[in-house]
């Protein structure tokens, strides 16, 4: 029986099978063929899945490359610590700007408590 997800095509001319999970070698197979030029909006058809989703699978897929060829790869964990690290640094620096902006209109961040 299904699993409610879309049907899947691994080529073109291929029949769309039934599996709701993609393996890694699928993925991979289709970020090759993005690579290799085909457009993302046909390919997303072809293949009914999200753009956004073969994007995601596309940026990982490069990253995991560069990071393979650095002569002492990151773990998939210190990868996924440097991403949150780096994150944390992009809103610290959004919060720093906008309290900046508060402040240059006479806010004050967080507000000041309302005497009872």
């Amino acid at each position: 029986m299904g699993t409610g997800r879309s049907a899947v095509a691994t080529r073109k001319g291929e029949e769309p099978s039934r599996e709701g999970r993609w393996s890694a070698r699928k993925k991979a197979d289709a970020v090759v063929r993005l690579l290799r030029g085909e457009s993302l909006d046909e390919l997303s058809r072809e293949l009914r899945v999200e753009a956004h989703r073969l994007q995601a699978w596309r940026d990982e897929f490069l990253a995991g490359g560069i990071e393979g060829l650095k002569a002492r790869p990151l773990q998939p964990e210190d990868r996924k610590l440097r991403e949150a690290e780096r994150k944390i640094g992009e809103l610290t620096m959004d919060n720093e700007i906008l309290r900046a902006a508060a402040r240059k209109r006479g806010l004050q961040i967080p507000p000041r408590k309302r005497p009872r």
